[in-house]
């Protein structure tokens, strides 16, 4: 059996962290994806759909630091079903993606002015859970326009047939 999400997408509003009672970080990251096709009569039809996403430990606390409404990030996990009551008692159900890995996919040179990665990040701090350790950032993410050596083995030794 497998249950296995990916998607890319962009953040419609700013990450949501909490924490359990045993104090572990929960963020809640909505996520839009959009898809366009022609319709019969030749109009283009742009579709969004919207993507509930939760994220666990260091991660969540990542995701609430140095993403904002707009982010573009890369998620993968799998989907997940909760069960709840409302306020009249009656059953509701969730369904979410519970993220394994969320990778952030904004450029540096990218970003808005005033968001994550431009020092302004006076509206959001990671707790430091009484460590007065400094939060961490991003790790920097290679250039799109940098040269990242040869994508095949025969680029490097100069063979241009391969014997199978």
């Amino acid at each position: 059996m497998l249950n296995k999400v990916m998607i890319i997408g962009h953040l419609g509003r700013d990450p949501e962290l909490r924490y359990t009672q045993n104090g572990t970080p929960v963020t809640t990251l909505n996520v839009a994806t959009d898809e366009s096709y022609m319709d019969k009569d030749g109009n283009k039809v742009e579709r969004t759909e919207w993507h509930r996403v939760v994220v666990f430990q260091r991660s969540a606390e990542n995701c609430s630091q140095y993403l904002s409404k707009g982010s573009m990030v890369f998620v993968e996990g799998r989907l997940q079903t909760r069960k709840w009551q409302d306020q009249q008692g009656q059953d509701r159900y969730s369904t979410e993606i519970k993220a394994d890995r969320v990778q952030f996919l904004d450029r540096k040179g990218d970003r808005a002015p005033g968001g994550p990665g431009t020092g302004d990040d006076s509206s959001r701090h990671a707790p430091s859970g009484g460590r007065g350790q400094q939060p961490r950032r991003a790790p920097q993410q290679p250039s799109y326009d940098e040269d990242m050596g040869p994508i095949f083995p025969s680029e490097v030794s100069n063979m241009d047939d391969m014997p199978f």
